[in-house]
């Protein structure tokens, strides 16, 4: 019978027995709660037909509960020494899949195409690095994998700004590329007390759930993009200069402005300012003074 890996105590009587230590540029920081393990999994609604992949699954406090619920979970660790101690851990588990990779340079189409293409339902849980949260929500977006759900641990500061408001000073562009792609929540927040070893914030539990259709379409997604960049590079810098800036060499300043007038879009005004349909508009107008479409 496999060992609990949820405590202060085994965690540590782990890490010692394999001679190892939390990875801090990895940001191993290992959950010792299992009631809050158990709510993780329970927030993202489980059940034998759904195939789940893991990130980061560490020593495997989380893997366990998922196996519990889940039909099938594939976990992604780059970390060699934990792979190694997962595979030890769970050897004989036909219901587990342990992928030595790192996620970022992952194909999850191949994944899920080899692991969990019977599964009705597919869907994200993991304990996010803080170091790289942004951008594994970002490739899990970009890839347009119809996922359920992506219940993900965050920083606390992280998942605010996902879930600002417009007008906010939270609010930005990664606010409206994630909005963009999902609904987003917080489930709940999470005490920096229950982690191995403590990390110097608090972190919180979020929901996306992704568009099957979204709710906006630019013409040129890409140029949608470029745009909520442009907007939020200097946030203090008004629209106008912004973009400016961004378009020098392609657009004149009048040009500019003939497009923010004719998308009823004041350029004294600031990106947090803008909802992700007006920034769907203002790329739209630059489309059409740029490539004329």
């Amino acid at each position: 019978m496999m060992r609990d890996v949820s405590s202060v105590a085994e965690v540590n009587r782990l890490l010692k027995s394999r001679g190892l230590k939390p990875c801090k540029s990895l940001g191993q920081n290992f959950l010792v709660d299992s009631n809050l393990l158990t709510k993780i999994v329970a927030a993202a609604d489980i059940d034998e037909k759904t195939g789940v992949i893991e990130i980061g699954p560490g020593l495997g406090a989380l893997t366990d509960k998922l196996l519990e619920k889940a039909g099938k979970v594939v976990a992604i660790e780059i970390d060699r020494e934990l792979a190694a101690l997962l595979r030890e851990r769970y050897e004989g588990e036909n219901r587990l899949t342990i992928l030595e990779q790192d996620i970022l340079t992952s194909s999850l189409e191949q994944i899920i195409e080899i692991e969990l293409k019977d599964y009705k339902k597919l869907k994200v849980v993991a304990n996010l690095p803080y170091y790289i949260t942004s951008p594994i929500i970002i490739k899990l977006l970009e890839e347009n994998i119809h996922f359920d759900s992506l219940t993900l641990m965050v920083q606390k500061e992280v998942a605010e700004r996902l879930t600002a408001s417009l007008g906010n000073k939270e609010y930005g562009s990664l606010t409206v590329f994630v909005n963009y792609y999902a609904d987003v929540k917080i489930a709940f927040n999470v005490s920096r007390n229950v982690f191995v070893p403590k990390p110097e914030v608090d972190s919180a539990i979020i929901q996306l759930m992704p568009h099957r259709e979204k709710p906006f379409r630019p013409v040129d997604e890409q140029l949608f993009f470029s745009t909520l960049r442009a907007g939020f590079r200097h946030r203090r810098k008004t629209l106008t200069n912004n973009l400016i800036m961004e378009f020098a060499g392609d657009l004149s300043r009048e040009e500019i402005n003939e497009v923010l007038g004719a998308v009823s879009i004041d350029g004294m005004r600031r990106a947090e300012t803008l909802s992700p349909a007006e920034f769907v508009k203002l790329a739209d107008g630059l489309s059409t003074a740029l490539f004329g479409k």
